[in-house]
């Protein structure tokens, strides 16, 4: 789990409970719940990238494309190289028929993977 080093170890604890629960909640289906708990998770620890990703998946499903882009933009603030926040940006614009910033997101998603591959000495 990608935490950042100044947030106290109690609030880490409370935003890994939080985010565990929003997975438990996602896995049965109880989508309002699941986005409540990785909602408490964030507010416990700002910088938790992965129960951002969470929620505006959670989000997606809800088809509050808004807010899902809210979070992703977040996520790329905290992690400018997030390929899944890229390809959740791509996602929601797509939904909501912004075209042009979906192939956008899309795009960059597409070259931030490549970096990584190259990064790994993928091919």
């Amino acid at each position: 789990m990608s935490h950042s080093p100044d947030v106290p170890a109690q609030n880490r604890q409370a935003a890994e409970d939080h985010y565990y629960a929003g997975l438990d909640f996602m896995s049965d289906g109880k989508l309002a719940d699941a986005a409540d708990a990785f909602r408490k998770s964030v507010v416990a620890d700002s910088s938790f990238t992965e129960a951002m990703h969470g929620l505006a998946r959670v989000l997606q499903d809800l088809e509050q494309y808004d807010e899902a882009i809210i979070v992703a933009e977040r996520i790329m603030q905290i992690d400018p190289d997030d390929v899944l926040a890229s390809t959740s940006l791509s996602v929601c614009y797509q939904k909501k028929g912004m075209i042009a910033e979906a192939e956008a997101a899309g795009a960059r998603a597409r070259v931030l993977g490549w970096k990584q591959q190259l990064k790994k000495g993928g091919t």
